[in-house]
């Protein structure tokens, strides 16, 4: 393994455990190291430090695997880190429900790798060149732990080109695998598309905040914007709510919802599904004088870096500032940002902002965060991506 030495004071995000040594911290490079290959870090002073995966390409040169000295990288490594995770899932934390995020990423000492299992059926996504490196014996490791499982693969997001790889997606080991799933999560029953659908193709990390819903649903005329699938809006349903207007652009997204409409039985008579830009409706209806009890406020990530915070920071804004504007008194706000960039205390503060500009006075209920399934590490704060609040005009 080459040895890649760090320069002057630049190891102490490494002695804290942070998994991410940045491009610029790394001093010389002992040899040609291919993407993905695993690196000796070493401090200037020649003192050993961790084990990672190098990557030429991105600004993160360096995601570590171990700190520990003895842990040696090969197939065995991965196997034992997949198992720890499935031990680390239980029924306790997951609540009724097949599907559940298996590993997630650097929180689960595996960076740059997602697994969401839906049923039988594992999703996975390589997303740094270490995973990449090491795709088969971790394909091996999922099968040998899970056992008869299909695995099919969704490593088509965007930051594997900034690690310099290709989008892979498709059947992994066999080609059988069931593109559209139905799976259970507290007593309702949802389509899933993992070929097609968002992220791997549903939003498990919402699974407590979509509990959350029905229970401040009952008796409430409800906006549900960048809707999906329907998962908040099933579960208003079943909180007994007045009326639901879903909203979402995606007709694929929309046609799935009225799919899950039929998969649990439920009339929709007293819900509407409205294909269609949520900035421009909201607009529409605060120009005509349209009001709700509840608004559920999900949008796609607008700062998927940092360096796009300002402009999403303007984006929350907005759409937090016309949602308020059409809420009613002692109406609720479920307001969420899936922005890594954007901080909690940062988002708190947008939305006390948007507060004031509206000319309405509001309390913050609850904060919420992603379920226990996609778990923070203490030595990796950035996993916190999740962030939402709860409001109630007053």
């Amino acid at each position: 393994m080459a040895e890649l030495i760090l320069k002057p004071g630049r190891e102490k995000s490494v002695l804290r455990h942070h998994p991410w040594i940045f491009s610029g911290a790394i001093a010389h490079l002992g040899a040609e190291v291919s993407p993905g290959d695993t690196v000796e870090i070493y401090s200037k002073d020649g003192t050993w430090l961790a084990r990672g995966a190098y990557s030429p390409f991105s600004q993160i040169g360096v995601r570590i695997w171990t700190w520990q000295p003895g842990e040696i990288i090969e197939e065995s490594f991965f196997e034992n880190r997949i198992r720890r995770a499935v031990m680390a899932r239980n029924s306790s934390i997951l609540g009724d429900t097949n599907s559940f995020r298996l590993i997630h990423g650097e929180s689960d000492g595996f960076p740059g790798l997602i697994v969401d299992l839906f049923d039988k059926t594992a999703v996975i996504q390589l997303l740094s060149a270490g995973p990449e490196f090491w795709r088969e014996a971790i394909f091996r490791g999922l099968t040998a732990t899970l056992g008869d499982v299909y695995l099919y693969e969704r490593s088509d997001a965007d930051v594997r080109v900034i690690e310099g790889l290709p989008p892979r997606f498709g059947p992994v080991l066999r080609d059988d695998v069931p593109t559209e799933l139905t799976i259970r999560e507290h007593g309702l029953l949802y389509k899933v598309n993992i070929c097609s659908g968002h992220k791997t193709g549903f939003y498990l990390d919402q699974r407590d905040n979509r509990l959350i819903v029905r229970k401040y649903s009952q008796g409430k005329d409800i906006l549900d914007c960048f809707c999906y699938t329907g998962g908040f809006s099933l579960n208003a349903w079943l909180g007994n709510a007045r009326s639901i207007t879903a909203v979402d652009e995606s007709e694929e997204a929309l046609h799935l919802f009225a799919e899950n409409l039929r998969l649990n039985q439920i009339s929709p008579d007293n819900i509407t599904l409205s294909n269609g830009d949520v900035f421009q409706l909201l607009r529409k209806y605060r120009d005509s004088h349209r009001s709700f009890d509840m608004f559920i406020l999900d949008p796609p990530k607008f700062a998927p870096t940092t360096a796009q915070v300002e402009r999403a920071s303007r984006g929350y804004k907005d759409i937090n500032l016309l949602a308020m504007k059409l809420l009613r008194e002692n109406g609720i706000l479920m307001t969420f940002s899936c922005s890594g960039g954007v901080s909690l205390d940062l988002f708190t503060k947008i939305i006390s902002g948007a507060a004031l500009d509206s000319g309405q006075d509001f309390q913050i209920l609850a904060q919420v965060h992603q379920a226990a399934d996609h778990p923070i590490a203490t030595n990796f704060p950035e996993g916190a991506y999740l962030k939402g609040l709860i409001l109630r005009r007053i």
